[in-house]
């Protein structure tokens, strides 16, 4: 199903963006906020896996019901997750398009990848803190 994609800030996001290799934030930055009525079409229960496939690539997030989320829209906290399938140009306004991206959603059997695989996946390195 395609859908509106924004992206912006939540309070646990925010907590947690101080340590971007814990599990809260990966957790937070790594959900796919939808309308109820949505994942019934889609046959998703809370915390099932989609594959959101962007403009720019595609990442595997976990689905969760929301009442501030509009039908036909989602929201995804900013982070690595997001950053993964919104393009990077920023129209010299040194901050990428975060709102009104179409994505396509469908349900899967894959696992969200960790932070640092995320990061790999695009040439970073895997750190220890």
């Amino acid at each position: 199903m395609t859908f509106l994609m924004n992206t912006g800030r939540t309070v646990n996001q925010g907590v947690t963006v101080e340590n971007k290799t814990s599990a809260a934030y990966a957790e937070e930055t790594s959900t796919c906020f939808m309308h109820e009525f949505d994942m019934m079409e889609l046959g998703l229960a809370d915390r099932d896996a989609v594959r959101v496939t962007g403009p720019c690539g595609e990442v595997v997030m976990r689905a969760v019901a929301s009442v501030e989320v509009e039908m036909g829209t989602v929201f995804v906290p900013y982070g690595p997750y997001a950053n993964h399938i919104v393009a990077a140009d920023t129209h010299s306004t040194g901050m990428p398009d975060f709102k009104s991206h179409r994505v396509e959603i469908e349900p899967t059997d894959e696992e969200p990848k960790r932070v640092h695989e995320l990061m790999e996946d695009l040439g970073g390195l895997a750190y220890d803190r």
